[in-house]
């Protein structure tokens, strides 16, 4: 199973007017996050659901599933 980011994260919420230095400086989110945020890796539910009510989106609008290939489904990393 495989999450992606449909988004930059980083530069939506900059057009919204939450600049990484508001998000830290406010304490919205962690550095830890933006961080991850910027590799695009995954972040957990909690903050999601705080990006979600920053840009008054819905999961989904943020990240995708992309299944397995059928091949590799039964492979456990």
């Amino acid at each position: 199973m495989t999450i992606s980011y449909k988004i930059d994260v980083l530069a939506k919420l900059k057009e919204c007017g939450y600049s990484t230095y508001r998000i830290r400086k406010e304490n919205i989110i962690g550095q830890s996050t933006i961080t991850r945020l910027n590799k695009s890796k995954p972040v957990s539910w909690d903050n999601i659901s705080i990006i979600c009510k920053l840009l008054s989106c819905q999961p989904g609008d943020i990240v995708e599933f992309i299944p397995e290939e059928e091949g590799n489904a039964d492979k456990k990393t």
